[in-house]
């Protein structure tokens, strides 16, 4: 199973999304992102699970929808990619004053053993209600994943700033 679940991880506002619906667009079955879903949650009700509110209970929950996640395509047959996911989740959870990335279910639920990460692109990055954070905590963000991802034991592979059809062209080249 864990071979056929593609990571999209990388620099906040890297081009994750587009790309991921570009991904949908040819066919393939993606799942956006879990911290974006919880954001857009937390604001409609009023919560406090947020990331600039409090980041231990968001990163737990986001950690819980993308265990959810992989379970509700556990049995699709093909590739299936994802907006962020577990390791993403659990380093958040980790800088938050949580539990060790490698202790925690990160390392118990594998992916495949290639992550691709968008680098950090200024020119395309843009805030907005669900991303308050600015390019320099982003930058931090992707500093973090990039040592994250080897130490885990994955691959990483740094996405070209291309087109996205050229984007999603190379990743499935690549796999």
């Amino acid at each position: 199973m864990s071979d056929r679940f593609i990571v999209l991880s990388g620099c906040s506002g890297g081009g994750k999304s587009t790309l991921l619906e570009e991904l949908r667009r040819r066919g393939h079955v993606v799942v956006e992102e879990p911290g974006r879903r919880i954001v857009q949650e937390e604001l409609a009700s009023g919560g406090q699970a947020l990331p600039w509110l409090d980041l231990t209970a968001f990163a737990r929950r986001a950690i819980a929808m993308a265990l959810a996640d992989r379970e509700a395509v556990r049995d699709h047959p093909g590739l299936v990619f994802f907006d962020r996911g577990l390791v993403d989740a659990a380093s958040a959870l980790e800088v938050s004053g949580g539990e060790p990335v490698l202790a925690g279910p990160a390392a118990g639920h594998r992916y495949n053993r290639r992550v691709f990460l968008t680098p950090p692109w200024p020119d395309i990055y843009a805030g907005d209600a669900e991303r308050r954070h600015g390019f320099d905590a982003a930058l931090e963000e992707y500093d973090r994943l990039e040592k994250l991802y080897p130490a885990l034991g994955y691959e990483t592979v740094i996405l070209p700033k291309v087109s996205v059809v050229e984007r999603a062209n190379f990743v499935l080249d690549q796999l």
